[in-house]
């Protein structure tokens, strides 16, 4: 497709079986290498440890956890991960349709988390392979593109390298490397509810775009639909479905003199049907003071959109790439002031997808991270389009063989893809070591599940932060201290616990922030001695060779 040829329209598009069966297997193959961790974890674990289902981030997934737990047996949930007593007002139709699979068919959590990467995987890749095809007519073209997508990360291998040479092991800006928006490859492999939003996300502006083509609204409807599913499960992703669309259609109004019909009435469509989550999600966190203080303890997670030349590390080669490909396109735009852009308004959209999608990132909010879920789809085909366009014609003077231009692309992905080979062979080490948080020992996880079939529903639960992260989740109780967000005060909370498991005595002072937040059984284990805690206040209710429970009896509540 030259520059100022007309892109297809999405009915236009074909896709022969042979593709469809390329990018399923592909997806499949995808699918069976980032499977291998979690068998090697669950596999090689010793007797006395046990893999807990997670690779990365366990501290958020410990929480998602919690809520698929709740969700198993009430509609809407409170905040667990806090001792704070709240009213159950939470809703999230991800993790209850999860929970209703699990208690459906009876599978453990890890098993219907595994259902979730196979469907996130196969929904994202499937759709993006269709845009794919829409601004790629050439089927290698569309392969390669495919598999950058698919596997193509940053410059953090350099990072990687002065670890190993001048750094004396130390990974600077780690984030850079561990971002996962943005990431296919590594979406797949730990964060597969990013890629199902991201799915949603590209699901919404395909129908918007099916309804221009068709002339009927009904797409719009449908699009709407979809946004609706999406806020009920990724609330901020909504600003990214309203804010692209919005500004592509005043695009069009500026570029074509003429007043965007369609587009005016599909966003009012879109954004009517869509509203109601946001409206939730806002008063929720506006009108409730827990749901309105985790949301302020976003800012404790210290992870932010990188400035620029880190986000040139993170997002690597494809990004600059597409910067050069936007500029190259808009200079040619502005010297036919612009009239391929009527010809080619899926080229506008692209544009307008890659910068507003790029400055949405640096919204002033703590969520603005999740901003760059999805968008390496316009930062990959607009670094393509360069590569395609002008890149390879370019070598090809020098070299004139097809094999040689084959050959050139195929290192292309290889080279994209180095960062995510380091983070994919560091798994294996990180889970070798057999260790908090991916595994918990037998009896810990004994003890939670004595906890889950013995203490009373609205339990409050005191233990370490390694432990109590899972204490929700597989107890159904609520934690003392569980997760740098969802904890109210959390920095204060895990002060008071790191300073209680190293005191031989509890002291009154102790005791009165015990009772105040009703803490009804502490967990000691395996590193503090069981006898630290015996007392008149506490009673041992469960023991093993590594673990030890007490119950607290306050003064007053009787034997």
């Amino acid at each position: 497709m030259s520059p100022n040829s007309p892109s297809p329209t999405f009915s236009q598009i074909h896709i022969s079986r042979k593709e469809w069966l390329f990018v399923i297997l592909f997806t499949l193959i995808l699918l069976i290498l980032t499977s291998i961790p979690y068998a090697y974890a669950a596999q090689s674990a010793p007797p006395e440890k046990q893999f807990m289902g997670f690779i990365l981030n366990v501290s958020d997934h410990a929480q998602y956890l919690s809520w698929y737990k709740a969700f198993q047996s009430n509609f809407l949930t409170s905040n667990r991960l806090t001792p704070e007593s709240n009213p159950q007002l939470f809703f999230n139709l991800l993790w209850w349709t999860l929970a209703q699979i699990g208690k459906f068919t009876g599978l453990a959590y890890p098993w219907v988390y595994q259902i979730l990467r196979w469907f996130s995987a196969f929904a994202f890749l499937l759709i993006s392979y269709w845009f794919i095809a829409l601004f790629f007519p050439d089927k290698f073209h569309r392969k390669v593109t495919f598999a950058l997508l698919s596997m193509g990360s940053g410059l953090g291998w350099i990072l990687v390298g002065l670890k190993y040479t001048l750094t004396n092991g130390d990974l600077l800006y780690p984030l850079d490397i561990y971002i996962a928006e943005g990431n296919t490859f590594l979406c797949i492999l730990a964060y597969p509810h990013f890629l199902e939003a991201a799915a949603f996300i590209l699901g919404v502006f395909a129908l918007l775009f099916i309804g221009e083509q068709k002339r009927q609204l009904r797409f719009a409807v449908l699009a709407g639909v979809v946004a609706f599913l999406l806020g009920w499960q990724h609330g901020y992703d909504l600003i990214i479905v309203w804010a692209i669309p919005c500004v592509f259609g005043a695009m069009r109004w500026i570029l074509d003199r003429q007043f965007p019909t369609y587009w005016f009435k599909a966003m009012l469509i879109t954004g009517l049907v869509s509203l109601p989550p946001a409206i939730y999600n806002f008063l929720l966190t506006q009108l409730d003071p827990t749901w309105d203080e985790v949301l302020a303890q976003f800012a404790n997670a210290g992870v932010y959109t990188p400035n620029l030349l880190h986000f040139f590390i993170l997002m690597g080669l494809p990004l600059i790439m597409a910067v050069i490909s936007a500029i190259k396109l808009l200079i040619a735009g502005w010297k036919t002031k612009f009239s391929d852009m009527h010809q080619s308004p899926a080229i506008l959209f692209l544009l307008v997808w890659f910068f507003v999608g790029w400055a949405l990132t640096y919204i002033p909010t703590d969520f603005q991270i999740h901003m760059i879920n999805s968008w390496q789809v316009p930062v990959i085909l607009l670094g393509m389009l360069g590569f395609f366009r002008w890149v390879l014609p370019w070598l090809n003077k020098f070299f004139r063989s097809i094999k040689i231009m084959k050959a050139a692309s195929i290192l292309l992905v290889v080279f994209c893809a180095l960062t995510n080979l380091y983070l994919f062979a560091w798994r294996f080490y990180d889970l070798s070591r057999y260790s908090y948080p991916y595994y918990l020992h037998r009896d810990e996880v004994a003890a939670l599940k004595w906890l889950e079939e013995n203490s009373p529903e609205n339990a409050v639960i005191l233990s370490s932060l390694e432990v109590g992260q899972y204490i929700p989740g597989i107890t159904g109780r609520r934690a003392f201290l569980a997760h740098w967000a969802q904890t109210l005060d959390f920095y204060k909370k895990r002060e008071f616990v790191d300073h209680f498991y190293n005191t031989t005595i509890v002291s009154d002072t102790q005791l009165e922030t015990l009772k105040m937040f009703r803490v009804n059984y502490v967990i000691s284990n395996m590193d503090i001695p069981v006898n630290e805690f015996n007392g008149s206040s506490f009673s041992s209710v469960f023991s093993s060779e590594n673990i030890q429970i007490f119950q607290i009896i306050y003064e007053g509540d009787g034997p």
